[in-house]
């Protein structure tokens, strides 16, 4: 009995957990040339700046920098390239719905290849925050490893 690989994650959008308030997430593919998927394999990607918007009926994903492959040649991949990706219609729609909502957008969260080898994106409804979001934030994470550093100074 042989074990499924687990999904390998190629790249994470960090800055995207502190910049916004994730509501929901959604699988998307994404559509690729071969070029691409070789870079993604070799781990050249950066989701910083990268958004996804709804476009008449197709979602698609913007700013997202894949790296060029290092043994391509002429044929090789422009890096910043609007790219599909492949969702369900339902979902689309449910999407396009959520944006057209004041202040959520979608954002990338990470970049992955899933058990069968195929390159997915993980995307998220997100909600822009304010600075005072992320102070409390900062305030909370701070009081847990407080919280954390006495009960392992009290256990010992």
């Amino acid at each position: 009995m042989t074990k499924a690989p687990a999904e390998s994650i190629v790249g994470t959008n960090r800055k995207a957990f502190h910049d916004y308030a994730i509501e929901q997430k959604f699988e998307a593919g994404i559509v690729l040339v071969g070029t691409e998927v070789k870079s993604l394999r070799e781990g050249k990607v950066n989701l910083r700046e990268s958004y996804a918007s709804v476009d008449s009926g197709q979602v698609t994903l913007h700013q997202c920098h894949i790296g060029g492959y290092s043994h391509g040649n002429q044929m090789n991949h422009e890096p910043i390239r609007p790219r599909r990706l492949l969702l369900h219609h339902k979902e689309i729609q449910k999407l396009l719905g959520k944006v057209q909502q004041a202040g959520l957008t979608l954002i990338p969260l990470r970049i992955y290849f899933n058990h069968r080898g195929l390159a997915k994106v993980e995307i998220a409804l997100a909600r822009g925050k304010k600075n005072y979001d992320r102070r409390e934030t900062v305030k909370k994470r701070e009081a847990g490893r407080e919280i954390e550093r006495a009960m392992k100074s009290s256990r010992n």
